[in-house]
């Protein structure tokens, strides 16, 4: 389940005030896309700022501090992002099988040797509409920045029920192609009807021995081409009308699933050995909204064949852009595009700098 980081706000707490209106505290305020922060706050300026550290924030670190940026990395609300809650990973290069933690610790530890200065923190809101690039800290830290990459990434919607989280990671999935190996000859069952469960269905019929799609209308609002490709697969057929009330299981995984009808509210069950839950992801944008491009459903726009955002020398690397693939080894390489972006755009913004001084920049290449 490759999926990265959660909405990237902090928590409300008692001890976490933020000022709305007249008053005092040491935390900031926001006003349209400005921040005005406290008078008195700690304050950091790096040359390139990571915002998350899932595969694609630590890749980009990695890269950064080798170009000898010195990057800032901001860990976010879960350092290692969605990866720290996946057992077996089979399909990252160089790695028959890989616990998800393991290979972050693996990740992380590279990003410390590399000399990346890593904040545990959370950021709470930017400012993109200056230079240099201002972000607040959850603890009213000011975070400056030449560059930002922004590595945020997405997290999948699930059900709501407790018997799914228990059995995420044991036969619940919201990545056929992170964990549709895993089911070979098995049956599985996937919920949702758009684009994403139809494909997500199509994918598990190389493994799975059968594949139910439930739905709980009585039509798909995937476009004609898939539903025409899933109508003609034998190993497929589809729940109608139903949604899934439990998962049901025992200490070996998933077993099966409750259904109800959502016409006359008739129970039954389905038995299957995995879950896959694809009604959606929710992209963790909402700190850039009304400051960078964004597609309909938050996704950050970047520039094709490129991770370049709307804002020059903002990037965005990983799942927060990227709605098709959502794989880590993919993330990855997002961010190592976007820190090589980054230092050619610091570097060309050297060259202007050192131009305007005077200096003739044909002798600097």
């Amino acid at each position: 389940m490759f999926r990265a980081l959660g909405p990237y706000q902090s928590p409300r707490r008692a001890s976490d005030r933020r000022v709305d209106e007249a008053g005092s505290c040491r935390c900031y305020t926001r006003r349209g896309v400005g921040v005005t922060a406290s008078p008195t706050p700690q304050s950091r300026h790096s040359k390139v700022l990571i915002i998350g550290s899932g595969p694609a924030g630590y890749t980009a670190a990695v890269y950064a501090a080798r170009a000898a940026l010195a990057p800032t990395l901001v860990e976010g609300p879960q350092p290692g992002g969605q990866l720290m809650m996946t057992t077996d990973v089979e399909n990252w290069p160089g790695d028959e099988s890989v616990l998800g933690p393991d290979l972050m610790a693996r990740m992380a530890d590279q990003v410390r040797k590399a000399g990346v200065e890593v904040v545990s923190d959370l950021i709470d809101a930017v400012d993109l509409s200056r230079t240099p690039f201002l972000a607040i800290g959850d603890d009213g830290t000011q975070y400056t920045a030449d560059t930002i990459i922004i590595a945020t990434g997405a997290s999948a919607r699930w059900l709501g029920l407790d018997s799914e989280t228990a059995y995420r990671g044991r036969g619940v999935s919201a990545c056929a192609t992170c964990d549709g190996f895993f089911y070979r000859g098995q049956v599985c069952a996937v919920v949702g009807g758009g684009n994403t469960a139809v494909e997500e269905a199509l994918y598990l019929t190389n493994f799975a021995e059968k594949v139910y799609l439930i739905h709980r209308r009585d039509t798909l609002r995937a476009d004609r081409t898939n539903q025409a490709r899933l109508h003609a697969n034998p190993k497929i057929e589809m729940i109608w009308n139903a949604e899934v009330t439990e998962v049901v299981g025992d200490a070996s995984g998933v077993t099966g699933v409750s259904l109800r009808d959502t016409r006359d509210g008739t129970a039954s069950h389905l038995a299957v050995h995995g879950l896959f839950v694809a009604i959606g992801h929710d992209p963790a944008t909402a700190l850039f909204k009304g400051q960078l491009r964004m597609d309909d459903e938050g996704y950050i726009l970047v520039t094709p064949g490129s991770t370049a955002t709307s804002v020059p020398g903002v990037f965005a690397a990983g799942d927060v852009q990227d709605k098709l693939f959502r794989q880590a080894v993919t993330s990855a390489g997002m961010g190592c595009m976007a820190a090589l972006e980054a230092e050619r755009f610091l570097a060309g913004h050297n060259a202007h700098a050192i131009a305007a001084d005077g200096v003739d920049t044909a002798m600097l290449v």
